[in-house]
């Protein structure tokens, strides 16, 4: 995995930052790192799209805010545990990990990567 792909990845964990931020933040302080966290995740998702192919890096971005926000309200804030919830994850995982594979063997086949 290069420092592109682990540039996504920063991005989308921040983002898990930024929603959770958006729902939950109730002081200037909050709402300040919110903002923060909304700023730094696009500059470093938009460096990393730069390098890598914009449709998976915006897909990789997505399915690690949307698993890892779905979890956070889970795990720290209480939302209900639903096991369809845990299943549609896995499979929205499932596909982005399989589009990172195919993007990988595309590039490397066309000596890119």
């Amino acid at each position: 995995m290069n420092r592109h792909w682990l540039s996504v990845i920063a991005a989308g964990i921040l983002e898990v930052i930024w929603v959770t931020g958006l729902k939950h933040s109730s002081s200037i302080l909050e709402w300040g790192i919110t903002l923060l966290a909304i700023i730094i995740s696009f500059v470093v998702l938009t460096n990393a799209s730069k390098h890598l192919p914009v449709g998976t890096v915006y897909a990789v971005f997505t399915g690690i805010g949307t698993a890892g926000t779905v979890l956070i309200e889970i795990i720290i804030f209480g939302e209900p545990f639903s096991f369809i919830k845990i299943v549609l994850i896995v499979i929205l995982l499932s596909g982005v990990i399989g589009l990172k594979l195919v993007t990988g063997e595309q590039a490397e086949s066309k000596g890119e990567a």
